[in-house]
Order: C-alpha cells, then sequence, then structure tokens
C-alpha cells in the first residue's frame, strides 16, 4: 500500500462532519437538472450519512434549472438570460424544482433533506454566522441533511463574481466540517491546464497547496462557469489553514465517494496545514472582501511574519482606499506583496493621519484611545487565500 493510500484510506475512518460541494457541470446537462446525476448524489451522501457522518451539501444548478423551466416560454418572448434580472429570475423558478428533486432522491434512501438559502453577507455578522451555526447543529440532531445554495435572487457581485466554491469553504468553518469533497467535472488537479497543456500531469496529493502558483497552475483567475479550478484550490487552500484536508474527484459519471478516497488513482487529495488557525479567525478573513489596504515597512513586515506581532501605526507607509473602523484590509509590503488581511481598528482617514506615528503620539492627533494597534494579531491572518 502506497503512502497516498494510506493517507485516504485512514482519512476516512476519522471524518465525523463533511462538506460536499457539486457544480453545475455534474448535476446539469445541456438541458437543465440532470435526474440520474442527482440520483447517483443522493445515494453516496446517504450511503455516507448511513455510516455515521453529519453530511451537508452546497449546491449549484438553480439556474439552470430556472432556464429549462421557463425556456420555451422565454424563447416565444424573444428573452435571453444574459442580463441579472433574468439570471437571478431563473434562479427563484428553478430553486424550487433544483429542491424537489433532491428532496426525492434522498428520500427513496430514508433520508429527509433542509434547505438552507445563504449569501456571504448572511455570514457577515457573527451573531447571524453562530445563529446559522445553531440551526445546522439542529438539524445534525435530528439527522436532516441540509442542502444549501447561495441565495442568487438576492445577491448580485456573488452570483456575477462568486462561486459555491467559496461557500463550500465558508460552511467547513460554520460546522466545524473535517472533511471537504469538492465534486467537479474534471478528474482532479493537474500540475498545467490539462485543455491547453497536453503533457500536464494528475496530482494524486498536494501537500502543501500554500506553496504553489494557483494563478499559474489554472491559466489565471478563471470567470468561466461558477468558478473553475482556480476557485477550487482556493477553497482548498482556505480549507487547508483550517487543518481540514480537501478532496476534489470528478462527480461525473459512476463516482464512487468512499472508493474514491480509498484509491490514489482518483481525484487530488490537498492535505490540510500542519498547523490550523482558529475558527474565529478564518469567519473574519473570509466574511467579505478586503475594502482597502495598508503597505507596511520592512520592520513592520518582519514583526508581523517571524515574531507574531500586531501592527502598529508606526509601521505603516501607506494606505489605500476609503473604509470605516472594523472594515477587513490587506496588509501588503512596499512592493505589493500580501502579507495577510486583518480587521482595521482606525478608519482609513485616520490610519492616514497617524500612520508613522510612535504610539505615544496617538492620543495627541485622534484623542484619548483604548487601544494602539492598527491591526490586533488576534484579528489578523497570514498568508490569507483571498
Amino acid at each position: 500500500m502506497t503512502k497516498n493510500e494510506v493517507q485516504r484510506h485512514s482519512l476516512l475512518g476519522k471524518v465525523r462532519r463533511v462538506v460536499v460541494k457539486v457544480g453545475s457541470a455534474v448535476v446539469t446537462s445541456g438541458h437543465g437538472l440532470n435526474p440520474a446525476a442527482i440520483e447517483r448524489l443522493a445515494a453516496q451522501l446517504s450511503a455516507l450519512s448511513d455510516a455515521g457522518m453529519d453530511v451537508v451539501l452546497v449546491t449549484s444548478g438553480a439556474v439552470a434549472a430556472g432556464r429549462q423551466r421557463i425556456a420555451e416560454s422565454a424563447h416565444k418572448h424573444g428573452k435571453d438570460y444574459k442580463d441579472m434580472a433574468s439570471r437571478q429570475a431563473a434562479s427563484a423558478v428553478g430553486q424550487g424544482r433544483l429542491m424537489h428533486d433532491y428532496d426525492e432522491a434522498f428520500a427513496a434512501h430514508g433520508k429527509v433533506t433542509a434547505q438552507m438559502l445563504l449569501t456571504r453577507s448572511g455570514l457577515k455578522f457573527r451573531r447571524r454566522f453562530l445563529n446559522a451555526r445553531n440551526t445546522m447543529e439542529r438539524l445534525f440532531e435530528w439527522g436532516v441533511i441540509p442542502i444549501i445554495n447561495e441565495n442568487d435572487t438576492v445577491s448580485t457581485r456573488e452570483l456575477e463574481f462568486g462561486d459555491n466554491d467559496t461557500l463550500g469553504a465558508m460552511c467547513i468553518g460554520l460546522i466545524g466540517a473535517d472533511l471537504f469533497i469538492n465534486l467537479t467535472s474534471a478528474d482532479g488537479v493537474f500540475d498545467m491546464n490539462p485543455d491547453t497543456n497536453p503533457e500536464a500531469r494528475s496530482l494524486p496529493t498536494i501537500k502543501d497547496i500554500c506553496a504553489l502558483d494557483l494563478e499559474s497552475m489554472c491559466d489565471g483567475k478563471t470567470t468561466v462557469g461558477t468558478g473553475g479550478m482556480y476557485s477550487k484550490l482556493r477553497a482548498a487552500r482556505r480549507a487547508a489553514q483550517l487543518g481540514v484536508p480537501t478532496f476534489i474527484v470528478s462527480g461525473k459519471g459512476e463516482f464512487d465517494i468512499r472508493r474514491a478516497l480509498e484509491n490514489d488513482t482518483a481525484g487530488t487529495l490537498v492535505l490540510p496545514r500542519e498547523h490550523s488557525v482558529s475558527s474565529k479567525k478564518f469567519w473574519l478573513a473570509y466574511h467579505d472582501d478586503p475594502a482597502g489596504a495598508v503597505r507596511v515597512d520592512k520592520g513592520a513586515a518582519t514583526a508581523l511574519l517571524s515574531k507574531g506581532k500586531s501592527l502598529l501605526p508606526i509601521g505603516i507607509s501607506e494606505v489605500d482606499g476609503c473604509f470605516d473602523r472594523g472594515a477587513l484590509i490587506f496588509i501588503k509590503t512596499l512592493d505589493g506583496e500580501d502579507i495577510g488581511v486583518g480587521q482595521s481598528n482606525f478608519s482609513a482617514d485616520e490610519l492616514r493621519q497617524i500612520k508613522g506615528k510612535h504610539t505615544h503620539e496617538l492620543a495627541s492627533i485622534l484623542g484619548p484611545l483604548a487601544f494602539a494597534e492598527a491591526v490586533h494579531r488576534d484579528n489578523l491572518l497570514l498568508d490569507a487565500a483571498i
């Protein structure tokens, strides 16, 4: 038995909670939803549930299901689906049909499902995040399988630029999962884009995803479909920071999740980082897009990266953007290299007034302060996968 087989074989026996993300390419065809694919998926996840695991399914497919449902009527009226309103309307039509098909497919295996529509902004506030977690815990107690999708009918940025890979990664921290399975149309991860490089080699295991140049491997940040391999690897990198492995494998055809996890020739296993971050830091770093950035000098960069220090105003050389206190911001070197992201204790205007200043000078500029750090180390994540 190879080392990869040992890793995969031992992995499944330790799993108690799993997030499974499935893309539109797996559950839909050119004509809309693919009933056979949904039935296969329900059978696979029901088997994991029967083995004692808490299972969460993060699914795409609502827009495709809506298009299928209204295609004939829309064609008669000359409508298309290129504008945002049409895509959101198609999602509104398709979400019910998607859930109906899942509900029937899981019911055939004696499973009850629950629909949860989330948005990234809905998880932005810690109280809402914790409320969602409490709901999930109760569903698990009842033996219910939550099915999660982006709430496309009220989202704009998420529907146009986002992806359910990101949502799946957020759900890992939401429920405390110990495995992330990403079912895709590709046969795992390759060292180069196999569509443009015939010599691309498959990667059965990725030991250190943070060491990979994801943009180069994926020919840049793709906007094809709802994510592409770049977004899947970015989600895997986020999971690795939480100490959670990711399994990227094809969900097309007669796939078998359990067999794939025990076979080193199927898919790609992304190993977790040895030192994981707290779920609170994970939430803080990825609950929202950074609203601005600060550039720090070499001394501050060293203090952050090597000494575990907070960022003080004296180490800040430049401030980019317009943001309020409490905003998530990038922290960069003077050369523009990313150091991490963190929650700013000051607004952009305040930071411009106090950048480069010693701590004892701050009160004379801004008045009495309860803190001196621009970004406290407890609210900072280095090497963030943004």
